[in-house]
């Protein structure tokens, strides 16, 4: 399947990018792997003319905002995320209004709209960066609460927050740190800014995945605890097999990064099926937004 695989990406002149939390088989096929943040840069740099999303469906509308000119596939249409799911178009306009000139700043796990609506967009590598370039006393971030907090607690900016927040960071406790590091004492804590307060004050180090990959590989630790989707530890072991990672909690799974398998990746490059385009009307606002945040990184 494999081999199939690698003769259509040739025939279709394609490419296929996947998100760090995919499964090991879609990782070992991938041409790129990556964050959110990577894979939007990448997206934008390739002359490839179609891209296999292998993520979920905000991360091809990302790609789709960037590269209006050509063919984005989601190989499972049903691949979303409950994150960005919690806001809509709508009920941003209607929270902006209550906060007249606010700058908005959009986490990219959101619609293609909301970022349409958006004054910059961040990933959870660069939310700091971001928010502090905008030279603002106060801003509104959405949809994640949770990184929002994160940032307000490294600024001096009020931040609004929306309700939002993803299930499978926001679901460890601060009991679950504990209790990891009681089985493993020697290891490094690693945790997502996705993740509570509560987690996050007991971390050693508070990273992005792909900062977890470059940190792991560079420190002089042997043993870490991995505060976030599982299908991390796939890289991290692979490319540190003298390393130990241990998940911070059992259920760091997130269904919807696993729902492609490579019969779905064959499945669209035969058919062409699955593209995910977003409209113009909404794709220049967006591509803005999206603009701003790659130039700051």
């Amino acid at each position: 399947m494999k081999t199939k695989i690698r003769e259509l990406l040739n025939q279709r002149k394609a490419i296929i990018l996947a998100h760090n939390y995919q499964p090991p088989a879609i990782q070992d096929i991938a041409d790129i792997c990556g964050d959110s943040l990577e894979l939007s840069i990448r997206a934008a740099q390739t002359e490839a003319d179609v891209i296999v999303f292998c993520g979920v469906h905000f991360m091809a509308e990302t790609a789709s905002i960037l590269c209006p000119d050509k063919m984005v596939l989601l190989p499972r249409q049903n691949a979303g995320c409950p994150m960005a799911d919690m806001i809509s178009a709508e009920a941003l306009s209607a929270r902006k209004a209550e906060l007249p000139g606010v700058p908005v700043v959009t986490y990219v796990n959101s619609p293609a709209s909301v970022k349409a609506l958006s004054t910059v967009c961040c990933t959870s590598a660069n939310a700091i960066k971001v928010a502090t370039s905008l030279n603002a006393t106060e801003i509104l971030m959405t949809p994640d609460r949770n990184l929002a907090r994160f940032v307000e607690s490294r600024t001096s900016i009020k931040i609004h927050t929306w309700p939002g927040f993803c299930p499978i960071h926001d679901a460890i406790r601060r009991k679950d740190v504990v209790h990891a590091r009681q089985k493993h004492p020697q290891a490094v804590f690693m945790a997502h800014p996705e993740c509570r307060m509560e987690v996050l004050t007991l971390a050693d180090e508070i990273l992005s995945t792909s900062g977890m990959l470059r940190y792991a590989k560079s420190s002089r630790h042997s043993a870490f605890i991995v505060g976030t989707e599982v299908g991390l530890l796939y890289t991290l072991r692979k490319e540190n097999p003298d390393k130990r990672f241990y998940p911070v909690s059992a259920g760091m799974e997130c269904p919807d990064m696993k729902k492609i398998g490579l019969a779905d990746i064959v499945h669209v490059l035969e058919t062409l099926e699955g593209e995910v385009r977003v409209p113009k009307a909404v794709q220049e606002p967006a591509y803005e937004a999206v603009k701003r945040m790659i130039e700051l990184a």
